[in-house]
């Protein structure tokens, strides 16, 4: 089953798999409740006014940096809910799902459609040499010094620019590109001119907005309640969540081992796994299912006995083994 009808704009589920879910219960999942996708955008969007409201009435420490804390969460919430429009999966109608997923793209300095562009390489080459995230994601483990290093680098901001060239689309968009990264033949036309146009959005609201921030006299609030958190505190839990989601695999040819699941106290599902990306490797299996449906999707496929021996964890045992030291050659 794909997510489009439009050949070179689809997902591929992942046939790499002994058994699947049966037809009619996979058609039931992957039905879109229109209400559930706004329940979520509306919870994101709402936390995050008011936090802004929160440190803005108080203006105290105190208020500015829980909020900066919870703001940062919630941007990376809006990026999953992107990555849930990138898949056509928030809205049926085409133009909806793509106006609320730019709509949420944006502020956060994400260009959706080009960032579909990219995650298409990814769910329909999952780690071959054409998926663009093996060079985030491979090669773990790495060290604890080398893993601390990385996550403080990214919390002080100094790789921030990697990652939004990486969603602006520097590693596969360039149709001059050589090599494995490049688009291929199988992405549509139409798909890669939206793309272009779609970064022009983001290139607007991150002129626009400081340039208003500056001209109502709220520069520094915007710089400390948004641009700060987007560019600092998120970067580690984005990089950390891909690690957890795809590092240390030990076996490539099914993503119920190239990918992971991961479990974790309700809070850090909440903060650093929101809206049920925890469950990566049903959604690398069904990603035509909507987010909200991914938990069933993991208990009828537990029932079946379709985990079996998957790269099911609990946050503790993956930070374990992402964050061991390898052994030291003899």
């Amino acid at each position: 089953m794909t997510t489009v009808a439009g050949i070179g704009e689809e997902f591929r589920p992942d046939e790499r798999r002994k058994a699947g879910l049966p037809a009619d219960v996979v058609k039931r999942l992957t039905r879109l409740d229109p209400l559930k996708s706004t329940m979520g955008v509306l919870e994101t969007v709402g936390l995050i006014a008011l936090s802004l409201a929160a440190a803005l009435y108080w203006w105290t420490p105190w208020a500015i940096i829980p909020a900066m804390i919870v703001i940062a969460g919630r941007q990376q919430a809006c990026f999953v809910l992107a990555h849930d429009a990138a898949h056509y999966r928030l809205y049926k109608s085409r133009w909806l799902n793509d106006l609320v997923g730019r709509m949420l793209a944006a502020p956060v300095g994400l260009s959706m459609r080009t960032y579909r562009v990219l995650h298409r390489l990814h769910h329909n080459h999952l780690y071959e040499e054409r998926d663009p995230d093996i060079p985030l994601v491979a090669g773990y483990p790495r060290g604890r010094k080398y893993l601390a290093k990385k996550l403080i680098a990214d919390l002080f901001g100094l790789n921030a620019w990697k990652t939004y060239a990486y969603f602006f689309g520097a590693p596969a968009i360039n149709d001059d590109a050589q090599g494995a990264n490049r688009p291929l033949d199988d992405t549509s036309p139409d798909l890669r001119r939206a793309a272009r146009q779609d970064r022009w959005t983001v290139v607007a609201f991150h002129i626009g907005a400081p340039v208003t921030a500056l001209a109502t006299g709220y520069i520094v609030e915007y710089l400390l309640l948004w641009l700060v958190p987007m560019v600092t505190i998120q970067q580690p839990l984005l990089r950390y969540r891909a690690i957890c989601e795809h590092g240390v695999v030990q076996d490539h040819s099914t993503p119920l081992s190239a990918s992971r699941t991961n479990f974790a106290p309700w809070w850090l599902h909440w903060w650093m796994f929101p809206h049920k990306v925890n469950y990566h490797i049903e959604h690398h299996l069904y990603p035509s299912i909507p987010f909200y449906n991914l938990p069933e999707c993991h208990r009828e496929m537990q029932s079946r006995g379709l985990l079996d021996d998957a790269e099911v964890r609990s946050l503790a045992e993956t930070h374990a083994m992402i964050a061991v030291d390898p052994p030291k050659a003899a």
